[in-house]
């Protein structure tokens, strides 16, 4: 299940990230690729311990905390550190699924990767190509979205972004281990939630609330590891 996660970041963030990263040195994206990935992905990265890439992925992870809509689809019990990477002239990464399991490297704590997402910091319009292509069940879907703006998938996920053959595409990226491992359970307890939340903004009197509510958390309380 892709869920588009809006307006994480202000445009003027956005633009203090911009001019942060804009200023700092890149290197080889290989340095976080397994085996694998390392065969198909060509990109720059920030080194993962730079000073700025720590201060903005700090930000990054202060805005998720106060993003409803994060919360609801991620129920995230770790989250690995944003880090951050841009493509152009001709910079792609082929098809990969991420690593099931990511060490970080400041703290040496392991997380499981159940969730990926891209936090786009380029608007559509800086580049072209550079879309993130994700396959499901249900097809192959195409993501480009709006600066600030994210997209959360499962990372057990088949995925690529396309060449760049314009301009720069620069976001951050980072994974993150859900209290609730299967995506099926996930996409479940979040259509549920998006629910009592409509059923209460259209019927905030209605008795209902309170029992679908005790469903959800009973649910999670069963489901959720701790």
């Amino acid at each position: 299940m892709l869920i588009p996660i809006p307006d994480v970041l202000s445009p003027q963030e956005v633009r203090e990230f911009r001019e942060a990263l804009d200023r700092s040195q890149w290197v080889d994206g290989k340095v976080t690729a397994g085996y694998q990935s390392a065969r198909v992905k060509n990109n720059m990265q920030m080194p993962e311990n730079h000073p700025v890439a720590v201060e903005l992925g700090q930000k990054i992870l202060h805005a998720l905390q106060n993003n409803p809509v994060f919360v609801a689809a991620a129920l995230p019990k770790k989250i690995f550190p944003p880090l951050f990477n841009m493509y152009q002239g001709g910079h792609s990464f082929g098809n990969h699924i991420d690593n099931s399991v990511r060490r970080i490297a400041a703290t040496g704590e392991y997380i499981r990767t159940d969730l990926s997402m891209t936090l786009f910091l380029s608007a559509p319009e800086e580049y072209d190509g550079g879309e993130l292509v994700v396959e499901d069940t249900y097809g192959s879907h195409s993501v480009k979205l709006p600066a600030g703006h994210a997209i959360l998938y499962p990372s057990t996920s088949l995925h690529h972004v396309r060449p760049v053959t314009r301009g720069a595409r620069v976001s951050s990226f980072f994974w993150m281990q859900s209290m609730i491992r299967d995506d099926a359970q996930r996409s479940m307890l979040l259509n549920l939630d998006v629910a009592i939340q409509k059923l209460g903004q259209d019927l905030p009197n209605h008795p209902s609330l309170v029992d679908l509510t005790g469903v959800y958390h009973n649910l999670l309380r069963h489901w959720a590891e701790i």
